[in-house]
């Protein structure tokens, strides 16, 4: 499963407005950014992982896995909105499954998902 391009933030300054006015929730692997913005069309989603987290090859597949737990949960996501996720150091311990779980947690705390019994 792929996210489709016209879901991707392209900008820096998507990404800055979404982590400076909208709200954000950590938990032990990412830390999730949202920012509702209703002239959107679709929602824009954003990955950062930065160099600490470790390699090129490990910081592409923990970005695809993001993008692979977005498209699968992008049905349930209520609005339009910027969605910004920030990968944390320890991100690379994680089982593909303990990111899912991670991610649907901070989603379900910012209140961003429609179905609240998704697992």
């Amino acid at each position: 499963m792929r996210l489709p391009r016209k879901f991707s933030m392209t900008s820096h300054a998507e990404f800055s407005r979404a982590r400076q006015e909208g709200k954000a929730k950590g938990g032990a692997y990412l830390v999730l950014s949202t920012l509702s913005d209703e002239p959107l069309h679709h929602h824009l989603a954003g990955v950062i992982v930065t160099r600490k987290v470790g390699n090129a090859v490990t910081r592409n597949l923990l970005r695809r896995r993001i993008h692979h737990i977005l498209a699968k949960h992008l049905d349930s996501i209520e609005g339009k909105r910027y969605i910004v996720t920030i990968l944390r150091w320890r991100a690379p311990e994680a089982s593909f499954e303990e990111l899912e779980a991670d991610w649907l947690k901070q989603a379900r705390r910012l209140g961003i998902l429609t179905t609240p019994g998704t697992p």
